[in-house]
């Protein structure tokens, strides 16, 4: 009995030997690759994936941000968290979230957390020179009164 046991430790040392030594035989460009790539891995697990979705400003307010748009051909809305970490952007210029007007075009980077989507930046897009051009006249254009018949 003592000869069947010593047997079996005995091969499962050999086992785990050639197992290590097989295992040594990585190259150290592999270990430099694996190890960069699970410090990546890592970074990513701390910090939640920043996305982005662009869109029409449908509603805003001091506290959250709602964006219509399309995502993979499907018309969406999303409902953006605003707080003092947002950067809002107009023109280049620092704005606040109830400076930001339904009908802006704008651009989001967001983060979700327990399923909440956080505003991170918000670039609103300056109105093109034509659409701009066009408000002015809409504006500018006087009503004229129905014309009877």
């Amino acid at each position: 009995m003592k000869k069947l046991i010593a047997m079996c430790v005995a091969l499962l040392f050999a086992m785990g030997t050639a197992g290590l030594a097989v295992a040594q035989e990585k190259k150290a460009e592999e270990k430099k690759s694996d190890t960069k790539s699970d410090a990546k891995m890592d970074k990513k697990e701390k910090k939640a994936a920043t996305k982005s979705a662009s869109g029409t400003v449908k509603s805003a307010s001091a506290d959250s941000l709602v964006v219509g748009g399309k995502m993979k051909g499907k018309d969406e809305e999303w409902t953006f968290g605003v707080d003092a970490k947002t950067a809002i952007k107009k023109g280049g210029k620092a704005i606040t979230a109830a400076d930001v007007k339904a009908g802006d075009s704008v651009q989001v980077r967001y983060t979700e957390d327990a399923g909440k989507m956080m505003a991170q930046s918000v670039m609103v897009k300056a109105a093109t020179a034509k659409k701009a051009e066009k408000m002015d006249k809409m504006d500018k254009m006087e009503p004229k009164p129905a014309e009877k018949k």
